[in-house]
């Protein structure tokens, strides 16, 4: 009996371990990371909204536009594009969901931003699109490249520029641990569209609610196998402990039908953060489909809490 038990734990660890590691794989590594899966997960319905798409991405490519680069902090190449906006000092750095890349995400928001007299900066983050990459940051690696975005702007733009942060999904967690760091001035405001609490938080409810599986111990099985292959710990990206040290206005937006991220997660966020803040819920949209859904609303949400404060800056 003791040997049976035995044996029957000993498979039971082995099961877990297999299982994490494959859950390590699939999710953390570039190669494995595959777009239609994660929207297919996120189970919001595209087709309405794909002709429009399409015609702002081919407005916003036909603008004159040029491919940029900068070196991270451990030495990956990471790409955008820059979108000038002929004589203003404002301008908006957009950083995109999980397993996307900075044109596929930013089209009708990017025309938006641009037709409101924005400059452009739309980034791959690391693992993603052109900018280098083995392992997925999921925001805490993401928000160091971030700040040194931020800096090529300010470098290309001047000490006058106005920086807007915009992110959606794992770019609106991004931009939300980027608000914990320490900033330049010309950093006034950021925009957040269905960001997470933390990478831990945000898996462990798709492993309970898409998956039905109990999180333990795969979770901390793969949160060893991402400390020692990527660096970095799944709580380690936090969003909600880092809005608590922001500085700057934050403008959080979140559809109350989405599945992928849990809507409540985005209350927690705002209950989170100290600074100037303004918490928009878009009804019936899903998973970072706000924007699509009710643009009036969205757009209406920019226009009266981040225009004013980054004119009056």
């Amino acid at each position: 009996m003791l040997k049976w038990i035995a044996g029957a734990v000993a498979l039971g660890v082995v099961g877990e371990f297999a299982i994490a590691k494959y859950f390590f794989h699939r999710t953390m590594m570039r190669s494995n990371a595959k777009r239609e899966r994660t929207q297919k997960m996120a189970g919001t319905d595209w087709d309405a909204y794909i002709p429009n798409i399409r015609a702002c991405r081919e407005w916003l490519v036909e603008n004159p536009h040029e491919e940029v680069r900068i070196i991270s902090e451990d030495g990956l190449k990471l790409y955008g594009n820059f979108f000038p906006c002929e004589g203003s000092d404002k301008v908006v750095i957009c950083f995109h969901g999980y397993t996307s890349e900075g044109l596929n995400d930013y089209t009708t928001v990017a025309r938006f931003y641009l037709e409101e007299g924005y400059n452009l900066l739309i980034v791959d983050e690391r693992a993603h699109g052109k900018s280098e990459g083995t392992y997925i940051g999921f925001g805490c690696l993401d928000r160091h490249d971030a700040k040194k975005w931020i800096e090529y702007v300010v470098n290309r733009l001047g000490e006058d520029c106005k920086i807007v942060l915009h992110g959606d999904s794992m770019g609106g967690a991004t931009v939300l641990m980027t608000t914990g760091l320490e900033l330049p001035s010309q950093v006034k405001a950021v925009v957040s569209d269905c960001a997470f609490t933390s990478a831990w938080e945000v898996f462990c409810s798709v492993l309970k609610n898409m998956y039905h599986m109990y999180p333990y111990p795969v979770m901390q099985i793969s949160n060893a196998m991402v400390k020692k292959k990527a660096g970095y710990e799944l709580d380690e990206c936090n969003a909600k402990r880092e809005v608590a040290k922001a500085n700057v206005p934050i403008l959080f937006m979140h559809g109350d039908s989405d599945t992928f991220v849990p809507c409540s997660m985005v209350y927690e966020l705002h209950d989170a953060c100290n600074s100037k803040k303004e918490l928009v819920i878009i009804e019936g949209a899903g998973h970072v489909e706000s924007c699509y859904k009710n643009p009036e609303k969205y757009m209406g949400a920019i226009r009266s809490f981040v225009f004013p404060i980054v004119e009056e800056a």
